[in-house]
Parts: structure tokens; C-alpha cells; sequence
């Protein structure tokens, strides 16, 4: 399994989905999100978002696909 994690200090709506529809189009799946807001501020400073995605057939790996013989 290979794991992304994308960091943006631009917390919209249009971004969070503009970066969700990038990374989900590259075979990614959507984990989860997480927001960093300021002492001072309701309103969040940074978003982290997470995504998994496993990689193609690499020699040495075993996807659950062969039957180990």
C-alpha cells in the first residue's frame, strides 16, 4: 500500500475539490481529511489530506491474485 499526503494552506471548497478530483483521477482513494485551525481563528489555516493507493504488480509482490505454488 503507498501513501499520499497532500498539504494545502488554501482551505476552500473549490481547492479541497480540485485536489480531492486530481488525486482520486490518479487511482487514489480519498482517506481522510484533516483541518488545522489558529488559536485566534475558527476558520481553518491548513487542511492535510490522505490517500492510499496500492501500486501496480511489482516483482516480489504478492496481490492475493497468485496462488503461492
Amino acid at each position: 500500500m503507498v501513501y499520499k499526503v497532500i498539504e494545502t494552506s488554501i482551505v476552500t471548497d473549490e481547492e479541497i475539490e480540485r485536489i480531492l478530483n486530481e488525486w482520486t483521477g490518479k487511482g487514489y482513494a480519498f482517506e481522510s481529511i484533516q483541518f488545522v485551525c489558529s488559536v485566534s481563528s475558527r476558520r481553518p489555516a491548513m487542511a492535510f489530506l490522505f490517500f492510499t493507493n496500492f501500486p501496480c504488480k511489482a516483482p516480489g509482490l504478492n496481490h492475493g491474485n497468485e496462488s503461492g505454488n
